[in-house]
């Protein structure tokens, strides 16, 4: 058995853990966000360990706006955040929700009116806001990135309106951690302009750097002002898969678009990358942050998470055997077993198409695992449409763990599922985030899986079987006699099609004829 069938949990036969009672109290989760720039709902549903988002609504209430000179919440703010709090608790018990799991970070732990405001939400609606420090909110956040890149290493930058968190992640683990009052709302209000803020912002991340120590790997960006700053990334770069969560960027990006930011109208920018005014207004000033922290830090590489504290909240209730599933693979089995014709087909389909991916690295057969999953999902769609659906499914869809080359891989393996060619799409921007290489090996899937569909009747039952000798390019597809009678004119031309993709020569072999080429 290869590496990647003997991973934990990625074994196909294996029971999906999301059927485990154990886990079943998570299929819908409540939780609420109480920033310093915004307040959030959030309601998961679905596969636990990679949920989808029920319903997630944000309302920008500024709390933390003129905190540093009054020392109180922004009284606007509050009465927002208050209406907000209120109008959640109505829509928790309109799905018929336990309750709302409810933290709030540096402005109202930092107000001298912040205990009061908690008191009024928990007398008015019944929710208790749980009022966390530093340090704790440092480690939720990188709790949520552990959701979507479980095992991962890197340091964990949460930068919120008031506050900006650091942690460290290593084999699954959030390590030091800690906090510091470098929110956009906050340096927004420092004297001396721009060199005020520059003195301000190097001075603390010094300060920051002796605690962590050097943390030269991955540097996760969490929070809005950093999606804002990469959309903007996005946009100088002309990125094609307006994706931000995964979305990388390097450390010479992270300076070409501050420049990039200075040189622009923010009101036009803002307008072109579809950003609020609220949000538009504080990117510069957490791009000044960012410039400063990768100078000093040097990471790696830089990845977005548009996971993070709420996915922490989310995380923290999960057993560690659910923690230790794949989240790509959790989810797929998930949406198999709610939307597929056949669940329980994916696996049959993978074992099908497996001789022709056996010297893949564990990446790729991880893909391939995922693919079989969802190749029959998206079968309601109208069949002049299905190959479009599934490509945008795949690049689009809420699924953790996934690269967007990995993400566009799926698509172009999922389009080759309904359609033989990919040319004359509207996806066609998007082929350049794969190599070659890349696009014909998921061609060569989405084929594998087209053929393979004609070819099954019963998921239980394995009707055929391929052979592929990679030296002599030779193709042998074995057919029993429940195969030979469902390998019809449509189902060899299917066949022909794979065969011609691999350049390969072939023959088809079954029990009565022994051989038909």
């Amino acid at each position: 058995m290869d590496d990647y069938l003997a991973a934990p949990g990625w074994e196909p036969f294996e029971q999906p853990l999301f059927r485990d009672p154990s886990v079943r109290d998570l299929s819908r989760v409540g939780v609420v966000d109480v920033g310093s720039n915004s307040v959030r709902l959030v309601v998961f549903d679905g596969a636990a360990r990679s949920p989808a988002y029920f319903f997630n609504e944000k309302i920008m209430c500024g709390l933390g706006a003129g905190l540093a000179e009054t020392g109180r919440l922004n009284p606007e703010g509050r009465v927002r955040a208050f209406e907000a709090m209120r109008r959640f608790q109505a829509i928790a018990e309109n799905l018929g929700l336990d309750g709302l799991t409810a933290v709030a970070t540096a402005a109202v732990r930092d107000a001298e009116d912040g205990q009061e405001f908690v008191e009024q939400v928990a007398q008015e609606t019944g929710i208790r806001i749980w009022v966390i420090n530093g340090e704790e909110e440092a480690r939720l956040s990188a709790q949520g990135v552990l959701l979507g890149w479980p095992g991962s290493y890197g340091l964990i930058c949460d930068i919120g309106g008031a506050s900006m968190e650091l942690a460290e992640i290593s084999k699954g683990k959030v390590g030091k951690r800690i906090t510091s009052a470098l929110g956009p709302l906050k340096l927004r209000d420092v004297k001396g302009g721009r060199k005020g803020r520059k003195v301000v912002i190097n001075d603390t991340i010094d300060k920051l750097y002796s605690h962590m120590g050097p943390q030269s790997d991955r540097l996760f960006l969490v929070g809005g002002s950093w999606r804002a700053f990469a959309r903007v990334d996005m946009e100088r770069r002309g990125y094609p898969l307006h994706v931000l969560h995964e979305y990388r960027m390097t450390r010479r990006d992270v300076r070409e678009t501050a420049k990039f930011l200075a040189k622009h109208d923010l009101t036009e920018l803002r307008q072109t990358c579809g950003i609020s005014e609220a949000r538009m207004s504080l990117v510069p000033y957490a791009a000044d942050v960012l410039k400063a922290l990768i100078k000093r830090f040097k990471p790696h590489d830089i990845a977005v998470s548009s996971y993070g504290i709420r996915e922490g909240m989310l995380y923290e209730q999960m057993p560690q055997k659910l923690r230790d599933r794949d989240p790509l693979i959790e989810a797929c089995r998930f949406s198999e077993k709610k939307d597929a014709r056949l669940p329980g087909f994916g696996k049959q389909l993978r074992h099908f198409v497996g001789p022709l991916f056996k010297s893949a690295s564990d990446d790729t057969k991880r893909l391939v695992h995922a693919a079989c999953l969802l190749h029959d999902v998206s079968w309601r769609a109208h069949p002049d449409y299905r190959a479009e659906v599934c490509f945008d499914n795949a690049t689009r869809a809420n699924l953790g763990g996934l690269k967007h080359s990995e993400r566009v891989f799926l698509g172009v393996a999922l389009l080759h599922r309904y359609r033989n060619n990919r040319e004359g799409t509207r996806f066609e921007n998007l082929y350049d985030l794969l190599s070659t290489k890349e696009i014909q090996s998921a061609e060569v899937l989405g084929k594998a899986m087209r053929l393979g569909a004609m070819l099954w009747a019963d998921p239980s039952s394995a009707p055929a079987v391929l052979e592929w000798k990679p030296k002599k390019r030779h193709l042998t597809l074995r057919l029993t006699s429940e195969g030979r009678a469902l390998f019809s004119e449509v189902a060899a031309a299917r066949f022909k099609s794979l065969v011609d993709t691999l350049d390969a020569t072939s023959e088809v072999l079954d029990e009565k004829s022994k051989k038909n080429k």
